[in-house]
């Protein structure tokens, strides 16, 4: 049956959703990166996070819709639901950093904490750019596997900046201020369990791939 299937028109809506879920990540990164600037913006960004995050609950619902109305899928329709859930995994990730930090009032970041955000807008435009290329599978696996394989490259960066950060955050806050640390140190977990979502996103395009050449 798989070449009756193969021989069927394909419904191409999921691939737009998928877009515009990823439009919601490089926002969501991009003001990610601004409320790391710290200052008199961060109240603005984590508003806009926010409402990213809004944005991309509303796709995943119209995902998961379309998957049950669908007659014909562009692929495995549990494949289509984990990815789904993989990007609102990612921005859902961004949100929760924005609120631990608005929970902790912290006005200031780290260097580290900056490059790691610099990786997660990296991250999402690699996503945005993944989630066009996923109409043809075939034709684009190639880049489709670069993708998931740099994605992966990030989150080792990322863990590497996390590492520096909180060994140098330890060392700053030890004898002045052992609450800087304890805050710090959880804003970049949030940052590395955002970068690691990106990594779920990644995997997912890899067992897609696998499974569908």
């Amino acid at each position: 049956m798989r070449w009756f299937h193969a021989l069927l028109p394909r419904e191409e809506k999921f691939v737009d959703l998928f877009v515009r879920h990823a439009d919601t990540l490089v926002d969501g990164a991009a003001a990610l990166r601004r409320l790391l600037e710290g200052g008199a913006g961060i109240a603005t960004a984590c508003a806009e996070i926010m409402a990213h995050e809004h944005a991309a609950d509303e796709v995943a619902r119209d995902t998961l819709m379309a998957v049950r109305r669908t007659f014909i899928t562009p692929f495995d329709r549990s494949d289509i639901k984990e990815l789904a859930n993989s990007l609102d995994d990612s921005i859902d990730q961004m949100q929760k950093t924005a609120k631990a930090i608005t929970l902790f009032e912290v006005t200031d970041f780290e260097p580290e904490m900056r490059e790691m955000a610099d990786l997660i807008v990296n991250a999402a435009a690699l996503t945005r750019e993944a989630m066009a290329l996923m109409s043809q599978l075939r034709g684009n696996s190639t880049r489709l596997n670069a993708i998931a394989e740099e994605i992966t490259h990030l989150e080792e960066r990322a863990d590497q900046a996390y590492d520096r950060g909180l060994k140098a955050l330890f060392l700053k806050s030890r004898a002045a201020d052992p609450m800087a640390y304890i805050v710090g140190s959880e804003v970049y977990d949030h940052l590395e369990k955002v970068v690691d979502r990106f990594e779920d996103v990644a995997n997912r395009i890899s067992g897609i791939l696998i499974e569908n050449l």
